[in-house]
């Protein structure tokens, strides 16, 4: 079944550009969202979504599930199927309601990676055999500033409340539990896969898999500025912790050059649970 835009059926392939001039409620959406101010969120009560992850989950009434996916074009018609399925299985039950993408990232960069990752997100939520109503566009140019003739993204980080369905601008200065050891997996070229079960409420790390990172004391032995423009698709355009959290990854690489018995006793996950104050505990120590 087709992607729609209030109700109607969204003629492909377009730009974003296009599409809102096409759907006017789109652009202004975009425009409202980009607005906004960016709120700090966490850890308390927080679900954070790496790249290559997805999570679904919902109010506690059971209605609403949302899933939040960070997609970076290693594999969409491998990703988009597997966020469908997610959320339909959670969903099964539901007996109203419809299902809705807000599509938000990326920006103007020069290899056009934005334009093609939204391209293909786009295409394939139209390939899927539900109704797909498509509410929030702001990606690429949409989401999109110049400075000094260097384009950069406006917005960096989004969250949703799972009890309002509010999106909003935000920045996390916790990214865990296990932040490097997830980003490992990323980096190595680990596919999309989904880290929390609503049922039990449990964030599920692994068991894990990978290959030792090619010249990885190489990068370790470069300055930023060169990790800056060799390990990232967009060296002007990230955040101030991406070289931080790269040197940071290649160091735990390092040190684990493939996964072993330390990381994951008895070959088991780990499994982490909210406590009463809203943060990750683990809750238990696999093998043991």
């Amino acid at each position: 079944m087709p992607l729609l835009v209030e109700g109607r059926r969204v003629r492909l392939p377009q730009s974003a550009g296009d599409l809102v001039r096409a759907h006017p409620c789109l652009e202004e959406r975009a425009r409202l969202l980009r607005g906004q101010s960016v709120q700090q969120v966490g850890p308390q009560g927080l679900l954070y979504v790496q790249q290559r992850e997805l999570a679904v989950t919902s109010p506690q009434d059971g209605n609403g599930a949302t899933c939040l996916t960070h997609c970076d074009g290693t594999d969409t018609r491998a990703e988009v199927p597997l966020i469908m399925s997610s959320i339909r299985s959670f969903s099964e039950h539901a007996q109203c309601g419809r299902l809705e993408v807000h599509l938000v990232g990326g920006f103007s960069d020069d290899r056009q990676l934005s334009q093609k990752l939204t391209h293909q997100l786009l295409s394939e939520f139209d390939r899927q055999e539900e109704d797909i109503h498509l509410v929030t566009l702001c990606v690429t140019e949409l989401n999109d500033r110049e400075e000094n003739e260097n384009h950069f993204p406006i917005i960096y980080g989004i969250a949703v409340n799972i009890k309002t369905a509010e999106i909003y601008r935000a920045s996390f200065p916790d990214r865990g539990p296990e932040e490097e050891l997830r980003a490992a997996r990323a980096l190595t070229g680990g596919p999309m896969i989904s880290i929390y079960d609503a049922k039990t409420e449990q964030l599920r790390i692994g068991p894990y898999s990978w290959m030792p990172f090619p010249h990885v004391d190489f990068w370790l032995q470069q300055d930023d500025k060169q990790i800056l423009e060799n390990l990232s698709t967009s060296p002007l355009a990230e955040p101030p912790h991406f070289v931080e959290h790269i040197r940071s990854t290649l160091m735990f690489l390092k040190k684990h050059p493939s996964p072993t018995s330390a990381l994951f006793p008895g070959n088991q996950a780990l499994l982490y649970r909210k406590n009463e104050g809203g943060l990750w505990e683990k809750i238990s120590s696999p093998g043991s």
